[in-house]
């Protein structure tokens, strides 16, 4: 733990419901709230140090357990056990059952995020999740990392209708939508990708996407040496600090 900030599980709802990874500044009022949904092996080390960094940067965090149906405080490694059971939880989620857990997670990270704004983060899966919050629930900001299953679906959490497909939603719900993607990303075509856009574009999302080219899925996890770009991790991480003190910091 960075001297910068204080960490803790918390919950999310009174009773034996969902938890939390909520991560605070230390020394200073938080200026906005931000919801972080991570990679498909749950509440990871790594993840936890994203959470921690935009801490440092004066937010106050919060790492929804989306798998506590399941398994509570999961948090897989990369090796074949961790992907088989992190896909085993991954198809068990629903949306509407995520949606519930993003509502409780970003009302508990408001009441700590001071006068600022609302924001939510997700990598791969989670950039998937962030999406699905973004149809449903008011932010000013949402940033996905290489989020997949956007429109064409193709795994439950995207049924009856991914969350792209509701961009309508999206365009009413959010303040800004910043996307990043590898051009060689395995989970979701390039073509998705730009219907992507063009789905966005067509419903009046405000919205940035950016294609790193050469650079495949998970280029942002550095504890995954066979998938990270040092290059795209500062370039996003730097350009979602400027999306957040442009939407969310006050």
């Amino acid at each position: 733990m960075s001297d910068g900030a204080s960490a803790r599980w918390i919950d999310l709802t009174e009773g034996d419901g969902p938890e939390g990874w909520l991560v605070l500044p230390k020394e200073r009022e938080p200026r906005g709230s931000v919801v972080v949904a991570g990679e498909f092996f749950g509440v990871t080390p790594h993840l936890k140090a994203v959470c921690e960094r935009l801490a440092g940067e004066g937010y106050a965090v919060l790492a929804p357990d989306l798998y506590w149906r399941g398994v509570r405080r999961a948090g897989f490694g990369y090796d074949e056990d961790g992907r088989t059971e992190g896909r085993r939880l991954m198809t068990a989620l629903r949306p509407e059952e995520v949606v519930a857990d993003l509502r409780a997670a970003q009302a508990v990270a408001r009441r700590y995020g001071g006068e600022g704004g609302s924001a939510m983060l997700g990598f791969s899966l989670g950039g998937h999740v962030a999406m699905l919050g973004a149809s449903e629930l008011r932010f000013d900001l949402v940033v996905s990392w290489y989020g997949g299953w956007l429109l064409d679906g193709g795994i439950p959490l995207a049924e009856p209708v991914a969350p792209v497909g509701r961009a309508a939603e999206i365009a009413a719900n959010t303040g800004f939508v910043l996307a990043f993607f590898g051009a060689d990303d395995f989970v979701m075509p390039l073509d998705e990708w730009h219907r992507v856009g063009e789905r966005l574009r067509d419903a009046e999302v405000a919205h940035e996407q950016v294609t790193y080219e050469g650079v495949g899925h998970g280029f942002f996890n550095d504890e995954r040496s066979e998938t990270y770009d040092d290059k795209a991790a500062a370039d996003s991480w730097q350009r979602a600090l400027e999306a957040l003190t442009r939407h969310v910091r006050r």
